[in-house]
């Protein structure tokens, strides 16, 4: 009896849990602590119970049936063991604990465990009976651990192998330590080669498919000599490919271990950038270079070739007419017309010369090298291409182009100015009537900033109350008596001092802001005509207004407005308009001029017999009055042709029941001539200048309505 005493001291301290195992009843005889807590229960519970019906694997049931029958040996092994103790047999009555008051199992029942196991013979007790002593170590956390990463491990390879980039893990030395599916077909790495782990035989089939292997294995041995520092590089294959090669170090416990690669392959990435900046650069429809393109190529011809000192020319083609091609024939039609013409071009130039599509119909060309000889003389053959007849689709029609030219470096240093200038001089080309070439114009380019900075000080001129008015006198030729006044406007700047309406209306004009100028011309001197109304003076006040304003949707209805505000009768304002007007839409002109003169207001043609002139239109529109521009009465009376002309616009005049007055009547003789010829007024400084409204008042206030003989007038030019 003291036997088991001794059993227990030695298997308590055992760590894992542990019984014995009489041989010959196959029942256990002693179990320790951890046996307990394994099984869930104090350690006396499992004395008595069935060896076979602990721990119940095919494999333990196995061994207890050979051990029942004599032949017992030892076991050990690892595997899933299933414990359980409800089909246990229950304690022999002469068991330790096998009273009533023995203590059960906790939570009776089955569960599986991760363990390994081991059964060992041992001697016997006293009595030499032999025993098994078994031990289990519980290998379920280990499991568990195992299983965790044996998980993460899958879904690390997954994720390894779903990758786009080829990764590559080499130790410190260089050695191949793992690869993914996607390097060895990056590389083309045969099956065999990978099997057999030649880390040679991968190393030199990968710097085969390299144009320079040698500089290959020097940055790979670079690399490994250095194994803290990460780089970036890009590889060429001789088949065409570009691969990125990333390599970082790996570290494992603070310590480089090695390095990870990674390849990606940029081919198609490159190939599509490529193509976009292909698009960005050239025209889609002629696969020309475009305008962004071509300045850049002019920018490198400035600086290449002004440090040699040699010059180059810019051209501007533009074709003539194109878009009646659009219009009549269609724009597919057009766009293999322009195929055709960048053809045409391509054919008259140098190898070198660029030619560029920098807009819808116009062409750009580069000459470099080229002075003004051989620039003019590619102009020419350019024209004469351009001109050659063209057919397409059974239509057959002929171009014309334009050209104009900038030298680089006399016309400008910058693409932006040379293509500016070229643009301008082949405008000057258009305005002259198409189908030509023009080189710059240094002076014209002046005369351009001049306009700007004129067109910038009217601006300002007139948001600051600069601009004023004065009125010429209009006087009867019968009797001398003040019958009118025109509103000519003047203008003095604190910079540029006083300017004449010669400098600043064509300037206004071809801005357009002639439009607001004119607008406020109106408006002043109708308040002036109100003013001099309200004092007595019922004097017409004629205002000249230009073909733009004229022109625009709403100007009978601003005349009217204008009026209306006043509150001066429509007739004391006259309109001199000239004969331009009629060059835009004289059907609509002429609806206008009845709405103006439906309004009240009289209407004049100034500067007449100096531009477009039609009986037909003069005898339909209601015009009242027709002003003899000054050209004509310089000459008066000694210039038979001057004569001459004054005499035929009196008789149309008569004819057609108009009056007539004369401008820039200077001379008495002038005067005296136009007085005998049948005029009816003029004005001119023979009487006054253009008069501030003060001066104008009191030459008003002063004059004789009584007297008819004609007066004998002093010229005065103050």
């Amino acid at each position: 009896m003291n036997a088991v005493p001794d059993g227990l001291t030695l298997l308590d301290a055992l760590p894992d849990p542990a019984w014995l195992v009489e041989l010959a009843g196959l029942r256990v005889t002693a179990a320790n602590a951890a046996a307990g807590r394994l099984f869930g229960c104090a350690p006396e519970v499992l004395i008595g119970r069935a060896a076979d019906g602990l721990l119940a694997s095919p494999e333990d049931l196995a061994y207890w049936a050979a051990a029942g029958a004599g032949d017992p040996g030892e076991l050990s092994s690892e595997g899933v063991f299933a414990l359980s103790l409800d089909a246990a047999v229950p304690p022999s009555p002469g068991a330790a604990g096998a009273d009533a008051a023995s203590p059960t199992c906790a939570d009776p029942g089955s569960r599986i465990l991760h363990a390994s196991r081991s059964i060992h013979l041992v001697a016997g007790s006293a009595r030499g009976a032999a025993q098994a002593l078994v031990v289990v170590r519980d290998r379920s956390a280990e499991q568990r651990s195992d299983d965790e990463r044996d998980r993460r491990l899958a879904e690390l390879q997954a994720t390894l192998e779903s990758t786009a980039d080829g990764l590559l893990v080499t130790d410190l030395d260089g050695a191949i330590r793992s690869c993914n599916r996607r390097f060895a077909q990056m590389w083309g790495l045969p099956q065999e080669l990978l099997q057999r782990r030649d880390d040679a035989a991968i190393g030199a089939w990968m710097r085969r498919q390299l144009p320079d292997d040698e500089a290959y294995g020097r940055r790979v041995v670079a690399l490994r000599d250095a194994p803290m520092v990460p780089a970036t590089d890009r590889l060429e294959l001789t088949d065409g490919r570009v691969y990125e090669r990333v390599s970082r170090p790996l570290w494992r416990n603070g310590r480089p271990q090695g390095r990870v690669w990674a390849f990606r392959d940029l081919t198609e990435r490159i190939a599509a950038e490529q193509r976009i900046e292909s698009l960005e650069r050239a025209d889609a429809l002629t696969a020309l270079p475009n305008r962004r393109c071509f300045g850049e190529q002019v920018e490198a011809a400035v600086h290449t070739l002004g440090r040699n000192g040699a010059t180059f020319a810019l051209m501007v083609v533009d074709l003539d007419r194109f878009r009646q091609v659009n219009d009549s024939l269609g724009h597919d039609v057009g766009d293999r017309v322009l195929q055709d013409i960048a053809a045409r071009l391509g054919g008259c130039l140098r190898d070198g010369d660029v030619l560029a599509r920098v807009g819808g119909d116009q062409f750009a060309v580069l000459l470099a090298p080229a002075d003004a000889q051989a620039a003019e003389t590619a102009a020419r053959r350019m024209l004469n291409v351009v001109a050659q007849p063209s057919s397409i689709d059974g239509e057959h029609f002929t171009l014309t182009c334009s050209i104009g030219i900038a030298l680089a470096p006399s016309h400008g240093r910058s693409a932006d100015d040379l293509v500016r200038r070229a643009e301008a001089a082949m405008r000057a080309v258009k305005a002259s009537g198409r189908a030509g070439v023009r080189m710059h114009q240094l002076r014209a380019e002046s005369d351009r900033r001049s306009d700007m900075a004129l067109e910038h000080a009217m601006r300002q001129a007139l948001v600051s109350g600069r601009f004023r008015l004065q009125y010429q006198p209009q006087l009867r030729l019968a009797d001398g008596l003040l019958v009118g006044a025109e509103a000519l406007l003047r203008w003095r700047d604190p910079e540029l001092g006083e300017v004449s309406p010669q400098r600043f209306i064509p300037v206004a004009e071809e801005s357009g802001f002639i439009v607001p100028i004119g607008d406020w011309v109106l408006a002043q001197a109708v308040r002036q005509a109100a003013l001099w109304h309200q004092r007595g003076h019922a004097l017409p006040i004629a205002v000249n207004v230009s073909a733009l304003q004229f022109q625009q949707p709403h100007f009978v209805e601003r005349v009217a407005s204008v009026l209306a505000v006043a509150g001066v009768p429509a007739q004391l304002l006259e309109l001199e308009l000239t004969e331009s007007i009629l060059l835009h839409d004289a059907d609509e002109a002429l609806a206008r001029l009845h709405a103006l003169a439906r309004l009240g207001v009289r209407l004049a043609i100034d500067d007449f017999g100096t531009g477009y002139s039609s009986l037909v239109y003069l005898k339909r529109f209601p015009i009242d009055k027709l002003k003899i521009d000054r050209s004509f009465v310089s000459g008066l009376p000694a210039d038979s042709g001057d004569a001459g002309i004054v005499h035929a616009i009196l008789q149309m005049a008569r004819a057609l029941g108009k009056r007539v007055v004369a401008e820039g009547v200077e001379t008495e003789a002038q005067r005296e001539f136009l007085q005998a010829a049948g005029c009816d007024e003029f004005q001119g400084w023979l009487y006054a200048p253009a008069l501030d409204p003060l001066s104008f008042e009191q030459r008003l206030a002063g004059a004789a309505p009584e007297r008819r003989a004609p007066p004998r007038i002093r010229l005065v030019r103050g």
